[in-house]
């Protein structure tokens, strides 16, 4: 009977193989299932609150447009991250986002903690001619958001899709979304997300 050993592994490539699944499956299980049980990933920090129809409209906007792709919205704790972003990102500001928007992929700066930082003025400038406030940005222009209506009639079985998620939406709030978002521009909701981006937590630096 052959002994099971490093020998017989490495040149069974099968049982490599096998053993790789088993031993990251075990790991994962390992490091991923308790985050599902601790209240710091599944509960909301203290003053978080659900987007308001114009907000979530406005992260509709963002991710239709890919904005996604370029800035992420997760602050890592380094100190470079931290100096230059404010406080690290944690789990319980990304409970009520449906799809979550955490990522590494940065070719424009991080947003998890841009709202509040600039006026609404500064951000309508900066998508509609990201050069004319910043001379040496790469990011496209977005003037048609000057002119696209948000959809207003889509508001409400949107709040309630993400209701069925776990998001703590009222009936009241969903009955009223339709006429929170009447008349606005899709520049208007986009700022209105960007400047609620990592608010609920205050700088610790």
């Amino acid at each position: 009977m052959r002994k099971f050993t490093h020998d017989l592994i490495e040149r069974n490539i099968g049982l490599m193989l096998v053993l790789v699944i088993l031993t990251i499956s075990i790991g994962g299980l390992v490091e991923i299932v308790p985050l599902f049980f601790q209240k710091t990933t599944t509960q909301a920090v203290q003053g978080m609150k659900p987007y308001s129809a114009l907000e979530l409209a406005g992260r509709d906007v963002y991710l239709r447009e890919g904005c996604y792709g370029c800035h992420s919205q997760m602050i890592r704790p380094f100190r470079a991250e931290t100096e230059r972003y404010g406080h690290y990102s944690v789990a319980g500001e990304s409970v009520y986002d449906h799809p979550f928007q955490w990522g590494s992929k940065r070719t424009g700066p991080d947003l998890a903690r841009v709202g509040g930082r600039y006026s609404d003025t500064w951000h309508k400038d900066h998508l509609t001619d990201p050069r004319s406030v910043v001379p040496e940005s790469n990011m496209p222009a977005y003037p048609w958001l000057l002119k696209a209506t948000v959809d207003g009639a889509g508001m409400a079985p949107r709040m309630h899709a993400m209701k069925t998620l776990g998001v703590p939406y009222t009936d009241e709030q969903i009955a009223k979304a339709a006429e929170e978002v009447t008349g606005k521009t899709e520049m208007e909701a986009l700022i209105a997300y960007l400047q609620v981006l990592g608010t609920a937590i205050k700088n610790k630096n």
